[in-house]
């Protein structure tokens, strides 16, 4: 069974592109997510430090990421890891590993992330405080089927 499970923030808005095939374009969406990861120190504490985790998705879930995932954001990713290999223009081969997402959620409400916002991105505006609730609001157009959860 190939599955993983990561909780994090991502470290930059995703990169997404488009790729032409023969049932049209499909979106591809690439980031990065920050995990922590702790361990002991020699000491009494404990020393906080973080994997980059790259992930990659396809389809609605790309688009999705596209349209509602930025820098900062804290999100639940559930996937499967994959290994790839290329040879750079140096000639040497590079070995690759990241998630291909299946799944992937909103990790905190959004008054959490407004709160939390401006120590990832500083440069955003404000968010509404329309939904008193701490949920987002789905913007109108928004299929069910689009959203990464049930």
């Amino acid at each position: 069974m190939n599955k993983v499970i990561l909780m994090g923030r991502l470290t930059r808005d995703p990169d997404i592109r488009y790729s032409q095939g023969a049932d049209g374009s499909t979106a591809i969406a690439r980031y990065t997510v920050a995990v922590d990861r702790r361990r002991k120190t020699n000491g009494d504490g404990t020393e906080q430090t973080a994997d980059f985790i790259g992930c990659v998705a396809f389809g609605r879930s790309a688009e999705f990421a596209e349209k509602y995932l930025h820098q900062g954001t804290k999100v639940i990713v559930t996937g499967r890891i994959q290994t790839g290999s290329y040879t750079n223009k140096d000639g040497q081969k590079v070995y690759t590993t990241e998630v291909i997402v299946e799944e992937q959620e909103f990790a905190e409400s959004k008054a959490s992330a407004a709160s939390n916002e401006a120590a990832y991105a500083p440069s955003r505006p404000e968010p509404s405080a329309a939904a008193g609730d701490g949920f987002m609001n789905i913007p109108d157009g928004v299929e069910d089927e689009g959203l990464p959860f049930n």
